[in-house]
């Protein structure tokens, strides 16, 4: 009996000690070091370059049609202004163009001024809409010193008036009218008078004044006249 009251003693210590080998830490079967929980690898916030397509140039400005062959190709512009549209040095046309909407349209209208190559002078203004590819001229002003530009969408044509025995230089004043698109016409829109100062822009080059109701003959005639005024009178002054 006390055999194998031992035996069965040594028997249970064997059976403890592979438990406590199975259950935990490494036992008689690990084979190396434990193995570890696995490490998140490290991500570097710098993004990578990505390859792309190279970005498209945007579109430039719109070719910009020469008025002065919209003028010469037109039937609606005076023979007159035709004669009078020459250059003035070279290549270079007494022409103003302004490109921008005055008609409602998605394509720029072109306004187009004609002047004198002296003094600049306008002799005409008109408006050029574009319809599929074509221009149509929808106004026509020809009178002298007119003018025609665009503000904020409405067409402004400055007129000056001339009352009579104005130079040319020196109108009595001028008439700005404003018209706006209207379906297929321009309509007026408003309508300013401006009246200008006889007091100023009358003198000659040499300052002296102007009478009023004379012409520049009769004011010539005045002063190379004696006793006349801004002549010279031979009869000598007495003497204090």
């Amino acid at each position: 009996m006390a055999v194998s009251g031992t035996a069965m003693a040594g028997l249970a210590a064997v059976g403890l000690f592979g438990v406590s080998c199975s259950a935990g830490g490494t036992g008689t079967r690990d084979e190396g070091p434990a193995r570890s929980d696995p490490v998140a690898a490290k991500v570097d916030p710098t993004p990578l370059p990505t390859t792309s397509a190279p970005a498209e140039a945007p579109p430039g400005p719109a070719a910009r049609k020469d008025p002065v062959e919209l003028l010469k190709d037109d039937p609606k512009v005076s023979a007159t202004v035709k004669h009078d549209l020459k250059p003035c040095v070279k290549d270079i046309y007494p022409v103003d163009a302004s490109y921008g909407k005055v008609t409602g349209n998605t394509s720029d209208d072109i306004i187009v001024n004609v002047m004198t190559c002296g003094d600049a002078v306008g002799i005409g203004s008109y408006v050029f809409r574009e319809d599929n590819g074509r221009y149509t001229n929808v106004f026509v002003a020809e009178e002298p010193a007119v003018y025609a530009s665009i503000d904020r969408g409405d067409l402004v044509v400055t007129r000056p008036e001339y009352k009579k025995g104005d130079p040319v230089a020196f109108p009595s004043g001028e008439v700005v009218v404003t018209y706006r698109w209207m379906g297929q016409k321009f309509v007026e829109h408003d309508r300013v008078e401006n009246s200008y100062s006889k007091a100023v822009g009358n003198g000659d080059k040499q300052g002296e004044v102007q009478s009023p109701g004379l012409d520049a003959d009769e004011q010539k005639k005045d002063a190379t006249e004696p006793g006349r005024a801004g002549g010279t009178d031979d009869t000598p002054s007495p003497r204090s």
